[in-house]
């Protein structure tokens, strides 16, 4: 260790107390989307990031496009922090989760901490990124070296459903100009590719009728079960299809929501369904898309009465590393092997994130940030989410140190 990641890792732990509070306070604002009224968690956020004595820039998106995604209130935030000549490095996390559903055993917006561990809906993912990006450019204002480069944090709010209104628009609208970029991920790996995402929405219709006489009707409910055994049927290929990119299998395809019919004795007339099919780096998005519309229209061909309406809720598309990203991952890599005392190395993911947004504009982005070796281990997404707060700590050393590295190259 030099004598500069020895002064850092020191300047994070003098901060440490500091930093599991500061995250505390951010999971103690509830940020649930749906609805997606994130507004008041950027303003919080900024508050304690002024208080520290950051200067910190909001990016309001207009009303009008937030309700046409669905979402009620969003404002990025951008903390800029130049040294000297030199790139420009954004580190990237999404304030907005998934709501935190039932199964609980400690309160989702409380930041109870036990035996190590914070829980909470969206301490994990990516709430403790906010965290670790925050006091890693703290401890390198206070280490007092000479660096050449820009540090920008980018806090966004709706990765969850599909980040153009976050980095899409702070990259789009010039914002920010990045050469590279860091978004928000686990500690035991530097995640350099991941997959895509396209989610449809499904309206099958029908015709209502009496449930004692439904010869009169058309029941879209029974349409809606072909078109789900005929998607189950076409899922049931994805496995012969596999991905060359180390921690990425197959495809996958999940109907998460079903939704229709008016009452216990009527013939339906209506049902709607949600699907999200994962997409590898090796699938061309738009065949993938027409081959799905092409199975949930076939299933429905010849139904008397029956139509199918189909809309696209999201397309992402996978994330492939870019030329340069070999920086990010050398630095990254280097740090966190040797503060984890193990083997940190590129891989994939089958998650999306909004990281490929970064990409899409010819930015270098790997994802490296506080948590486990899986989400799995997180309870992300799900009941008791939580975050080991050792993990929290070195990941704020790790990232520090690779970003004293990439600044005095």
């Amino acid at each position: 260790m030099t004598v500069a990641q020895a002064e850092i890792a020191a300047l994070v732990d003098a901060g440490f107390e500091e930093e599991v509070a500061f995250l505390r306070e951010l999971v103690r604002v509830p940020t649930d989307t749906p609805p997606g009224d994130n507004a008041r968690h950027a303003e919080r956020t900024a508050e304690l990031l002024e208080a520290m004595g950051f200067a910190v820039e909001r990016f309001p998106v207009d009303g009008a496009a937030v309700r046409a995604a669905g979402l009620t209130s969003l404002t990025n935030l951008i903390v800029r922090r130049r040294f000297g000549a030199g790139p420009v490095i954004a580190l990237n996390a999404h304030g907005d989760v998934v709501p935190p559903g039932e199964g609980w055993t400690r309160p989702p917006y409380a930041g109870v901490i036990e035996d190590g561990r914070m829980y909470g809906r969206g301490v994990a993912v990516s709430k403790s990124d906010f965290a670790t990006y925050t006091f890693a450019l703290r401890a390198l204002e206070r280490l007092g070296r000479p660096l050449g480069g820009t540090i920008e944090l980018h806090f966004t709010y709706d990765e969850e459903y599909g980040g153009l209104l976050g980095p899409g628009y702070l990259l789009r609208t010039g914002a920010t100009r990045p050469d590279l970029a860091i978004g928000a991920g686990f500690s035991y790996a530097v995640v350099t590719a991941h997959n895509g995402c396209l989610q449809l929405e499904v309206t099958v219709r029908g015709k209502a009728a009496h449930a004692a006489m439904p010869q009169t009707g058309a029941d879209a409910l029974a349409a809606a079960v072909a078109v789900l055994e005929a998607l189950y049927r076409e899922r049931e290929g994805y496995a012969a299809i596999r991905s060359r990119v180390p921690g990425i299998d197959s495809p996958t395809l999940t109907v998460g929501r079903i939704e229709g019919g008016i009452n216990t004795n009527v013939v339906p007339d209506k049902v709607s369904l949600r699907l999200d099919r994962r997409i590898i780096a090796e699938e061309d998005p738009a065949e993938v898309e027409t081959r799905l519309m092409e199975v949930i229209s076939g299933a429905v061909k010849g139904r008397p009465g029956i139509s199918v309406d189909i809309r696209r809720l999201l397309l992402a598309r996978p994330l492939v590393p870019l030329p340069g990203h070999e920086r990010l991952v050398a630095a990254i890599g280097a740090r966190a092997s040797a503060v984890f005392g193990e083997p940190v190395g590129a891989t994939g993911t089958p998650l999306y994130t909004d990281a490929r947004l970064y990409g899409e504009a010819g930015v270098p982005v790997v994802l490296y940030g506080a948590g486990p070796r899986s989400i799995l281990e997180a309870n992300a997404k799900r009941a008791d989410e939580n975050l080991l707060l050792e993990d929290l700590r070195r990941a704020t050393i790790v990232v520090a140190s690779a970003l004293c590295d990439l600044l005095t190259d």
